[in-house]
């Protein structure tokens, strides 16, 4: 008999994105409705488990910090959605995606919604834009085409800017993914039933779990 406990996640979506992006500040204003500050970097990953309707949705946190690239690869697998974040304001984060995020996507499932969401938009002027939107956009279709998803398969693209702080966007992103990957009958079903079931230290971890299966 299955249940909300089962092991094996209906679906796994993973964040990556260069580290004090706000990767977790953007999960834990999703989640539990609060702002927090992304001041101390992940290390390793952190696990959380959402309910959606009938659906149980695993969400990784990975480190955004070179140092644990290759453990991030290990927790993409399986991953059948996954969100890469920049800081709209600060350039680097971006070229940081290209360079050393988006290839870790070769672990996840071959057709892999990738959604790409801007953050830090509350910080956004004239001055302090660094990345403008249409950047964000070409790599969003771009990195889903290599992946098998057409252009044309789009009804909304796979891009967003979002605030933590504000909360502008947040759901909208999940919401995106889930609606696109689990689609419910009754979205009212899918009120947010929430809970962190772990929180790992990937530097205690031996990279001999590369043999396991990620959930």
């Amino acid at each position: 008999m299955q249940s909300a406990t089962k092991k094996k996640a209906d679906l796994k979506i993973i964040i990556l994105g260069d580290a004090s992006v706000g990767k977790t500040s953007l999960i834990q204003r999703y989640l539990q409705g609060v702002f927090t500050e992304d001041n101390i970097s992940t290390i390793g990953a952190s696990f959380f488990l959402k309910q959606w309707g009938p659906y149980n949705v695993a969400i990784w946190d990975t480190a955004g910090e070179e140092r644990f690239s290759g453990l991030s690869s290990f927790y993409c697998r399986g991953a059948s959605a996954a969100i890469i974040a920049y800081d709209i304001t600060q350039g680097r984060s971006l070229h940081a995606l290209r360079e050393r995020h988006m290839q870790l996507l070769e672990a996840a499932e071959p057709n892999c919604l990738i959604v790409v969401v801007g953050t830090k938009l509350d910080l956004v002027t004239n001055d302090l834009r660094e990345i403008p939107s249409s950047a964000g956009e070409r790599l969003a279709l771009e990195q889903n085409e290599k992946k098998g998803r057409l252009n044309s398969s789009f009804k909304k693209k796979p891009f967003f800017e979002t605030s933590s702080k504000s909360g502008e966007n947040v759901e909208e992103v999940f919401d995106y993914i889930l609606n696109t990957c689990l689609p419910l009958d009754d979205e009212k079903t899918a009120k947010k039933s929430v809970r962190r079931t772990s929180a790992l230290n990937l530097e205690q971890k031996s990279r001999n779990e590369d043999a396991k299966k990620c959930c």
